[in-house]
């Protein structure tokens, strides 16, 4: 029988290995946790919107947003209402039909065929739960002020807020495995965070959703996006689909 010494360099390498398998299992599981997590949340929120429990809350939060003395008007200057308006119509399905077309187009642009294919189905599953869960409830709009905005499905949970969390967060976290420098992650996973956020601050800011529609809506999306990006992550250690690229070295030649 022969055996083989490793050297100190070796076994340095494969202590390295070892420790970076377990730290990459670790995020996984972490990641699947979280999203069950958020999940459970979301599950304990509609229990208890649909026994009314957040009444007093989701009116005094509504009621905060507008002068005591015309309810028709929204604090801050006059601008904000303009804005969130506008802001508001980024989550519209219109908007997030064409962020995600962008998105596709963007990956095919780059070869990234299987992971344009994983997009695609990540953000059409997505809109299945939306439509689903959308259709489960049937909490009214918001009667304790006017309405600045058009509306005319259900209330719960917010489908411009949920929906855009989806879109745009799902596609992020996709769309940033594409690439190895933490600071590009961060900053194209951070964007589709302040979006998604300010879209669903504008539906309470407007008075066409309570805020616990709102933050509903935010745990769905983030549940979804963060599931997919455990996928994506488990498909590229098994070389599924395509590999994270150095954009700096890329930036470089």
């Amino acid at each position: 029988m022969s055996w083989t010494v490793m050297t100190t360099p070796q076994l340095l390498r494969l202590a390295q290995g070892l420790w970076q398998k377990i730290q990459d299992e670790y995020r996984l599981l972490l990641g699947f946790v979280a999203a069950i997590g958020l999940a459970v949340t979301f599950g304990a929120l509609a229990g208890e919107m649909l026994e009314g429990d957040f009444g007093a809350f989701d009116r005094n939060f509504l009621l905060a947003l507008r002068h005591s003395d015309d309810l028709a008007t929204p604090i801050g200057p006059h601008f904000i209402q303009t804005a969130m308006l506008d802001i508001t119509a980024m989550g519209s399905e219109t908007i997030l039909t064409l962020v995600t077309l962008m998105a596709l187009g963007f990956l095919l642009l780059r070869k990234r065929y299987r992971q344009t294919m994983l997009v695609a189905a990540a953000v059409g599953g997505g809109a299945i739960l939306s439509g689903i869960l959308k259709s489960l409830f049937s909490r009214a709009r918001p009667d304790v002020v006017p309405r600045l905005a058009e509306v005319s499905s259900g209330s719960f949970p917010s489908g411009h807020a949920m929906n855009s969390a989806i879109i745009y967060l799902t596609i992020a976290v996709l769309i940033a495995r594409s690439y190895e420098d933490p600071r590009t992650r961060s900053f194209i996973v951070g964007l589709a965070a302040l979006a998604t956020l300010t879209i669903g601050f504008s539906r309470a800011y407007l008075g066409v959703h309570w805020p616990t529609d709102v933050a509903a809506g935010w745990l769905v999306g983030l549940a979804w996006a963060l599931l997919m990006g455990m996928i994506a992550i488990t498909l590229q250690k098994r070389h599924q689909i395509e590999q994270p690229v150095d954009d700096t070295t890329e930036s470089e030649d």
